[in-house]
């Protein structure tokens, strides 16, 4: 670590540039900063070595032109934005967009009058919904099969905002709300929302891919939550959390038939989630789905919940648990849609489009048996549990 060197300039409107610090800049300038030709001013000393740590990683940012666009956020754990974004991907005039496409509002979905009716589909839009989901199970294993350490979350945008072109679809999330990139993507403690930018996938991390297609006037959406590198799986923790989500979606797709309360599959979402230790996530919910990317019903994942309403035949929604190894509350980054844990602690999600049936479900977006991914068994010989031990791989 280096001590900081002081200059004769003063500023009384300079701030300091310690992340924990709101005082002003005194005349302390960071060395290397001034090496780099960047201006770093902190308010004494001490305040300087207490965020050497932080700071430093700026220097090698410089560097390479990758930047933390909120130096100054209080981050809940230690994945950081990695900008610039590159620059947004183009779509051609030839493929059909949903209304926000232009401008970023989907006034569709802002009707009011029957907003909170559910709709139940046809034939024939049930035809449209079925292909577009199986054409957004492709397009989201082409993307998990790149996700490997060392890859950017930006390099899986591209890959799936390409696929999604090669098959005459346009990437839902792009401009949706202004979100800037075609896939979502989030690592270790974003809940979801996660813009894909320069980041590199480390070998342990774990990576949520929200994929979503929209083809022939309906959209499709899924996402499954998956281990980067052997690390990732070895870790007892990360496969806890991840599997716990997988089996929460699975366990609420069980009950899904006509007749079905909406508030149901979040009281059989926590129950399970109690039993490996976890949390709910109550913020985000499950969506209705059709011609709209998101309309009622509402689905949450948390039990005791106030939803309203009952499944009925021809109905599509998703169903898509956000689990927590810590705290339940989620904090908003700056960009306005990066959710990550309070408390640091990693998260997990996996999504469905369901069609409930005449005499119980669909999974629209099912996996196939090529599918990467998929179910592991816990890399410990036993796993606390409510604070009891139980035993795991048969042991």
């Amino acid at each position: 670590m280096t001590t900081m060197t002081q200059t004769t300039e003063t500023s009384s409107a300079r701030k300091c540039a310690g992340g924990d610090c709101s005082n002003a800049a005194d005349t302390l300038q960071c060395p290397s900063c001034q090496k780099l030709g960047k201006e770093s001013f902190f308010c004494g000393q001490d305040c300087f070595k207490r965020n050497w740590n932080e700071h430093k990683k700026e220097h090698k940012s410089q560097k390479t032109g990758h930047f933390n666009p909120f130096p100054t956020f209080p981050f809940s754990g230690p994945l950081r934005p990695v900008y610039p974004l590159s620059e947004t991907r183009i779509v051609p005039a030839r493929i059909p967009k949903p209304d926000y496409a232009k401008d970023g509002i989907p006034r569709s979905e802002q009707v009011f009058v029957g907003r909170h009716k559910v709709k139940e589909l046809s034939d024939k839009e049930i035809a449209g919904m079925r292909k577009v989901c199986r054409l957004a199970r492709e397009v989201l294993d082409l993307a998990a099969a790149a996700a490997k350490p060392g890859v950017t979350t930006d390099q899986i945008d591209e890959i799936v905002h390409n696929a999604c072109l090669e098959r005459d679809s346009y990437p839902s999330p792009l401009n949706y709300g202004h979100f800037p990139k075609s896939v979502c993507t989030s690592p270790n403690e974003v809940i979801c929302h996660g813009i894909p930018d320069q980041y590199v996938l480390q070998d342990g991390d774990i990576l949520n891919i929200d994929v979503t297609l929209y083809h022939g006037g309906f959209h499709g959406d899924l996402n499954e939550t998956y281990y980067i590198g052997d690390k990732a799986l070895a870790d007892p923790d990360s496969v806890r959390v991840v599997e716990c989500s997988r089996q929460c979606l699975e366990e609420a797709i069980k009950i899904v038939k006509p007749g079905m309360l909406f508030r149901d599959p979040g009281n059989v979402i926590e129950k399970h989630a109690k039993t490996m230790d976890c949390s709910v996530i109550k913020t985000y919910c499950g969506h209705g789905i059709n011609q709209l990317f998101h309309c009622a019903p509402n689905i949450p994942h948390y039990a005791k919940n106030k939803a309203v309403g009952t499944a009925k035949p021809g109905m599509c929604f998703t169903i898509e648990p956000m689990i927590s190894l810590g705290s339940w509350k989620d904090k908003t980054w700056p960009d306005d849609w990066t959710s990550t844990t309070t408390d640091g602690s990693r998260t997990a999600q996996f999504e469905h489009t369901l069609l409930v049936t005449k005499d119980g479900v669909e999974v629209l977006t099912a996996r196939t048996p090529n599918s990467p991914g998929g179910p592991v068994a816990l890399p410990s010989a036993a796993a606390p549990v409510n604070g009891a031990e139980v035993a795991v791989n048969g042991s």
